[in-house]
């Protein structure tokens, strides 16, 4: 059995803005996770509740529509670091 031991790479960690650019981003993480969710479940969904998955699909799509607009318009005008 090979075991690799790893070392610790000094400055990898993310900076206090980049972890104040996740946390401005994790309702659209949500809304996208929420959203992978709904379609899963319309993936699986019978006859019967084929109906009720879409619907859950549109909402949770139109949702992150809705928070992809407000994060782009509370970051016009803002430089977005990558």
């Amino acid at each position: 059995m090979n075991i690799i031991h790893l070392s610790p790479v000094v400055g990898d960690e993310p900076t206090a803005a980049e972890l104040a650019a996740i946390d401005r981003e994790m309702p659209l993480i949500q809304a996208d996770m929420e959203l992978q969710a709904a379609e899963t479940a319309l993936d699986s969904a019978g006859p019967e509740s084929l109906e009720l998955a879409r619907r859950r699909v549109r909402r949770a799509e139109q949702r992150v529509q809705k928070i992809s607009r407000e994060l782009a318009n509370r970051n016009q005008g803002t430089e977005v670091v990558a």
